[in-house]
């Protein structure tokens, strides 16, 4: 087997590489959690292919581009780090925490304004879950931005700045894509949200809004369609094994 030089220069992959006090359950457990961005990437490819659905593909694009004005805010004030000795590049505002401060208000403001839960029946219930839900969302997020200041990688500021600046970007995306062409569907962008989905390309990748259509995206429709026809083939499979 091929061995590499024993003088080739190696560099640690930054993206995944987080030092911590290992000491420190609690930097153990914030080191996990500040890698949140990172698996957050493939949760939207999935979501994404698997749905079909136009506003998981919106949200994902906001991300990368609210990551690109990161990058641009970051050459543009060429603040340092609070630790040159970790992390590369510049320090202000942390990305990681723009990241999170995107996420949360993009999703907050969709399960808000769009997405309606199909009721339990019981309304304390009902709230229960729409409060657990919200605390969970702003919780992870806070984590997440808590975890670049605790791990020693960016100042107090650099962390309230990073958010704050997410949740502006991810509120004012959110309000461009989805808000006012869905509340006003003959304003310039409900016009382009229409054409788009109509587009030749758009249906042939079968890309949909199925909050236009069911007020949960149509997960309780599926589920009952799937469930009359699995009760019909289970019912004819017994019926026939017991003729037999």
């Amino acid at each position: 087997m091929a061995t590499a030089p024993a003088n080739v220069s190696r560099a640690a992959l930054e993206l995944t590489y987080v030092l911590y006090d290992e000491s420190s359950s609690l930097a153990e457990a914030l080191a996990l959690l500040t890698l949140s961005p990172i698996l957050l990437n493939p949760a939207y490819a999935a979501l994404t292919v698997w749905t079909r659905e136009l506003v998981f593909l919106e949200m994902w694009a906001g991300q990368m581009l609210c990551e690109a004005s990161n990058y641009v805010l970051k050459h543009m004030v060429r603040e340092g780090r609070p630790n040159e000795g970790l992390g590369d590049g510049y320090g202000f505002p942390s990305s990681h925490s723009q990241w999170m401060g995107y996420f949360a208000s993009f999703l907050l403001l969709h399960f808000s304004l769009r997405h309606r839960w199909v009721s339990t029946g019981f309304a304390f219930l009902d709230y229960a879950r729409d409060i657990l839900l919200f605390a969970f969302i702003i919780s992870w997020s806070a984590a997440v931005a808590f975890s670049r200041y605790y791990l020693s990688y960016h100042t107090v500021p650099q962390v309230l700045w990073g958010f704050s600046i997410g949740v502006v970007f991810g509120s004012a995306y959110y309000t461009l894509v989805e808000l006012i062409p869905t509340r006003w569907p003959n304003s310039p962008l409900g016009r382009f949200r229409t054409a788009l989905l109509t587009n030749p390309v758009c249906a042939w990748f079968r890309l949909r809004d199925g909050w236009a259509v069911w007020a949960d995206a149509g997960t309780e429709a599926q589920y009952v369609r799937w469930r009359e026809e699995w009760d019909k083939r289970r019912l004819a499979t017994t019926g026939k094994a017991k003729e037999e």
